[in-house]
């Protein structure tokens, strides 16, 4: 049992200065004052001049590593335990992305079970770029529905050059596949759409909408700040009611000037102002995935790698150089991607959610990370480490 005494939280909702019980991996208790017996064994936290947060999801990372777009010298590491919670992230949703050859589903899977054995809470996409899906069980629906970890499909690359340029019928047929496990699953059944820089931007995702009886809640595009004019569409999906992922980036002053990409807290502050719900956007990472430069005719140029750190730093971004309110830029790592992924207990500081926390700095600077209910960072520095870590 842990006991947090007088923090400022925000659940991601501001709630005043209180004090959390946690016990069996579950937020127990909040009020004001609140004591244990002196037969219980409650460890003591003291958060005093200090923020409560919820603890992080990191909903698109690639845990086994990506790249290999300029050859297999190319391929990315794969994520580490301490690589994610000292960032603040409690929660990861795991997928494959251009290479779904080299790295698969199997593997995918069984890295997901490794980090939920370390103790953080960890899902997966099924699939990766490529139409036809390659899954686990020889079917997306089976793999919704019968394998715990897999909430949806995903990332399916469309208006990129890197696609297998899937047809709209194809395009149809997985989503439709998704939406049916996840309506008989009780899970998200989300589909995850990598989009590219394409002139075609959304047009599957728009076209499907309307067309057909899916909805937009079943679509979670990535990447739509990837240059401005995909922006832009994306703005008008959002006031459709479509939820969309902005990509975090640690090194956006050379992207944004070199390649047309979107600031993460411009895009955000500019949904805002359009009037658009705070409830309709997410931030993820893209971690562990790498970060192509293509020329003009598709020539490889050179890589880069995601960095789960983007996302405390995207928040910061939001609050201090766009003034727009903690409680809301939090959403978009916390209560958001809990509430599009149907991951329930998740993304709120509430009694009887599961006690994945962060404790922090009035600067946001992480002091201490809990994940259900054990304590992974200490004064900034991770104390449960991976195996080979």
């Amino acid at each position: 049992m842990k006991l947090i005494k007088k923090a400022s939280i925000y659940a991601p909702e501001y709630i005043g200065e209180k004090d959390v019980l946690l016990a069996g991996g579950k937020i127990c208790r909040i009020g004001e004052n609140l004591t244990a017996p002196d037969s219980w064994d409650v460890e003591i936290i003291d958060g005093s001049g200090m923020l409560l947060l919820p603890g992080f999801i990191d909903s698109h990372v690639h845990v086994l590593g990506g790249g290999g777009e300029g050859g297999f010298a190319n391929r990315t590491p794969e994520a580490t335990l301490s690589g994610l919670t000292r960032y603040g992230i409690t929660t990861v949703v795991g997928c494959l992305g251009t290479d779904g050859y080299g790295r698969d589903i199997d593997s995918l899977i069984a890295k997901i079970k490794g980090l939920r054995e370390q103790g953080i809470s960890a899902y997966a996409y099924t699939g990766s770029y490529q139409v036809p899906v390659r899954t686990l069980t020889g079917s997306i629906t089976r793999d919704i529905m019968m394998i715990d970890e897999i909430i949806g499909t995903g990332e399916i690359a469309i208006s990129d050059h890197r696609s297998s340029q899937p047809t709209y019928e194809e395009f149809l047929r997985l989503c439709a596949d998704t939406r049916l496990g996840g309506i008989l699953s009780g899970k998200a059944g989300i589909i995850n759409i990598h989009l590219g820089d394409s002139p075609r931007k959304m047009d599957m995702i728009l076209k499907a909408i309307e067309e057909t009886e899916i909805p937009s809640t079943q679509f979670l595009p990535t990447h739509v700040n990837r240059n401005a004019a995909l922006f832009e569409e994306a703005v008008e999906y959002a006031k459709l009611g479509g939820t969309v992922d902005f990509t975090g980036n640690e090194d956006i002053d050379y992207w944004e000037t070199v390649c047309d990409e979107v600031r993460v807290s411009r895009g955000i502050k500019r949904m805002l102002d359009e009037g658009i719900s705070s409830d309709l956007f997410t931030i993820s990472s893209d971690g562990q995935g790498s970060l192509p430069l293509f020329s003009a005719d598709g020539q490889f140029l050179g890589i880069g790698m995601g960095q789960s750190s983007c996302l405390l730093k995207e928040v910061k971004e939001c609050v201090e150089k766009e003034n727009i309110p903690l409680e809301t830029a939090i959403k978009a790592i916390t209560s958001n991607p809990a509430r599009v992924l149907c991951l329930y207990g998740k993304g709120h500081i509430k009694e009887g959610f599961d006690a994945d926390l962060c404790l922090m700095t009035k600067d946001l600077t992480i002091d201490t990370v809990i994940a259900k209910g054990q304590i992974m960072v200490k004064n900034g520095e991770p104390v449960v480490k991976g195996l080979f870590e």
